[in-house]
Protein backbone atom coordinates (compact mmCIF):
# COMPACT_ATOMS: atom_id res chain seq x y z
CA UNK A 1 0.00 0.00 0.00
CA UNK A 2 1.64 3.38 -0.67
CA UNK A 3 3.05 5.40 1.96
CA UNK A 4 -0.03 8.35 1.52
CA UNK A 5 -2.88 6.05 1.23
CA UNK A 6 -1.25 4.04 4.34
CA UNK A 7 -1.38 7.43 6.60
CA UNK A 8 -4.82 8.55 5.63
CA UNK A 9 -6.42 5.33 6.81
CA UNK A 10 -3.96 4.03 9.33
CA UNK A 11 -5.50 4.59 12.95
CA UNK A 12 -3.75 3.59 16.55
CA UNK A 13 -7.01 4.66 18.49
CA UNK A 14 -9.64 2.51 20.06
CA UNK A 15 -12.92 1.77 20.85
CA UNK A 16 -12.98 4.84 22.50
CA UNK A 17 -12.30 6.98 19.67
CA UNK A 18 -14.64 4.85 17.55
CA UNK A 19 -17.47 6.03 20.22
CA UNK A 20 -16.79 9.47 19.39
CA UNK A 21 -16.26 9.07 16.08
CA UNK A 22 -20.13 7.50 15.69
CA UNK A 23 -22.10 9.68 17.24
CA UNK A 24 -20.05 13.14 16.46
CA UNK A 25 -20.88 11.78 12.62
CA UNK A 26 -24.47 10.97 13.43
CA UNK A 27 -24.98 14.79 14.34
CA UNK A 28 -23.19 16.23 11.23
CA UNK A 29 -24.95 13.39 8.69
CA UNK A 30 -28.22 14.61 10.38
CA UNK A 31 -27.37 18.84 10.19
CA UNK A 32 -26.68 18.04 6.64
CA UNK A 33 -29.68 16.24 6.06
CA UNK A 34 -31.45 19.41 7.24
CA UNK A 35 -29.61 21.41 4.94
CA UNK A 36 -29.85 19.78 2.18
CA UNK A 37 -33.19 17.63 1.94
CA UNK A 38 -35.20 19.91 4.88
CA UNK A 39 -35.08 16.60 7.17
CA UNK A 40 -35.41 17.07 10.70
CA UNK A 41 -37.65 20.10 10.69
CA UNK A 42 -34.41 21.52 8.37
CA UNK A 43 -35.00 24.09 6.09
CA UNK A 44 -33.64 22.33 3.26
CA UNK A 45 -31.12 23.76 0.21
CA UNK A 46 -33.76 26.73 -0.82
CA UNK A 47 -34.18 27.37 2.39
CA UNK A 48 -30.44 27.51 3.62
CA UNK A 49 -29.06 29.38 1.16
CA UNK A 50 -31.11 32.02 1.67
CA UNK A 51 -30.13 32.24 5.23
CA UNK A 52 -26.18 31.94 4.13
CA UNK A 53 -26.73 34.57 1.74
CA UNK A 54 -28.47 36.59 4.63
CA UNK A 55 -25.04 36.71 6.66
CA UNK A 56 -22.83 37.32 4.01
CA UNK A 57 -22.03 33.62 2.48
CA UNK A 58 -22.53 34.03 -0.91
CA UNK A 59 -23.29 32.64 -3.54
CA UNK A 60 -25.86 31.07 -0.61
CA UNK A 61 -26.74 28.03 -2.79
CA UNK A 62 -23.19 27.20 -3.50
CA UNK A 63 -22.57 27.46 0.71
CA UNK A 64 -25.67 25.38 1.00
CA UNK A 65 -24.58 22.66 -1.01
CA UNK A 66 -20.99 23.00 0.23
CA UNK A 67 -22.04 22.81 4.23
CA UNK A 68 -24.58 20.75 3.68
CA UNK A 69 -22.68 18.59 1.45
CA UNK A 70 -19.74 18.15 4.13
CA UNK A 71 -21.73 17.44 6.63
CA UNK A 72 -24.06 14.98 5.34
CA UNK A 73 -21.41 12.78 3.44
CA UNK A 74 -18.81 13.43 6.06
CA UNK A 75 -21.25 12.90 8.55
CA UNK A 76 -21.76 9.49 7.08
CA UNK A 77 -18.27 8.60 6.47
CA UNK A 78 -17.38 9.25 10.00
CA UNK A 79 -20.59 6.81 10.88
CA UNK A 80 -18.76 4.28 8.33
CA UNK A 81 -15.25 4.95 9.37
CA UNK A 82 -14.44 5.39 5.75
CA UNK A 83 -12.10 7.91 4.78
CA UNK A 84 -12.61 9.50 8.23
CA UNK A 85 -9.49 11.83 8.39
CA UNK A 86 -10.33 13.54 5.19
CA UNK A 87 -13.53 13.80 6.45
CA UNK A 88 -12.77 15.12 9.60
CA UNK A 89 -10.82 17.78 8.12
CA UNK A 90 -13.43 18.77 5.73
CA UNK A 91 -15.93 18.95 9.15
CA UNK A 92 -13.09 20.58 11.38
CA UNK A 93 -12.91 23.73 8.67
CA UNK A 94 -16.84 23.50 8.30
CA UNK A 95 -17.04 24.06 12.28
CA UNK A 96 -14.51 26.90 12.68
CA UNK A 97 -16.61 28.46 9.93
CA UNK A 98 -19.38 28.08 11.82
CA UNK A 99 -18.08 29.08 15.18
CA UNK A 100 -16.73 32.40 13.20
CA UNK A 101 -19.06 33.58 11.15
CA UNK A 102 -22.31 32.56 13.35
CA UNK A 103 -21.95 31.87 16.61
CA UNK A 104 -19.19 33.98 18.04
CA UNK A 105 -20.36 37.06 18.66
CA UNK A 106 -22.86 35.36 20.55
CA UNK A 107 -20.87 34.07 23.40
CA UNK A 108 -20.05 30.52 24.28
CA UNK A 109 -23.42 29.45 25.49
CA UNK A 110 -25.95 27.61 23.48
CA UNK A 111 -28.72 29.42 25.28
CA UNK A 112 -27.62 32.71 23.25
CA UNK A 113 -26.91 30.47 20.05
CA UNK A 114 -23.33 30.63 21.11
CA UNK A 115 -20.80 28.40 20.27
CA UNK A 116 -20.63 25.40 22.76
CA UNK A 117 -22.01 22.92 20.55
CA UNK A 118 -19.72 23.99 17.44
CA UNK A 119 -16.78 23.97 19.71
CA UNK A 120 -17.96 20.40 20.91
CA UNK A 121 -18.16 19.00 17.29
CA UNK A 122 -15.17 20.68 16.63
CA UNK A 123 -13.18 18.59 19.24
CA UNK A 124 -14.61 15.42 18.24
CA UNK A 125 -13.73 16.31 14.33
CA UNK A 126 -10.35 17.38 15.52
CA UNK A 127 -9.91 13.77 17.92
CA UNK A 128 -10.46 11.87 14.64
CA UNK A 129 -8.18 14.05 12.48
CA UNK A 130 -5.18 13.20 14.65
CA UNK A 131 -6.26 10.12 15.70
CA UNK A 132 -7.62 7.79 12.86
CA UNK A 133 -11.21 6.71 13.07
CA UNK A 134 -10.69 4.02 15.53
CA UNK A 135 -10.67 -0.19 16.12
CA UNK A 136 -13.91 -0.96 14.24
CA UNK A 137 -13.85 1.40 10.95
CA UNK A 138 -13.32 0.54 7.31
CA UNK A 139 -10.04 2.30 7.61
CA UNK A 140 -8.23 -0.15 10.05
CA UNK A 141 -10.11 -2.97 7.72
CA UNK A 142 -8.78 -1.67 4.71
CA UNK A 143 -5.15 -0.49 6.21
CA UNK A 144 -4.98 -3.69 7.57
Amino acid sequence: MSTLINKVLFTRAGYGLTVLRIFVGIIFAAHGAQKLFGAFGGYGLAGTAQYMESIGLAPGYLMATLAGGTEFFGGLALIIGLLARPAALGLTFLSLVAIFSVHISNGLFMANNGYEFALALLGGSIAVLIEGAGKLSADRAIAG
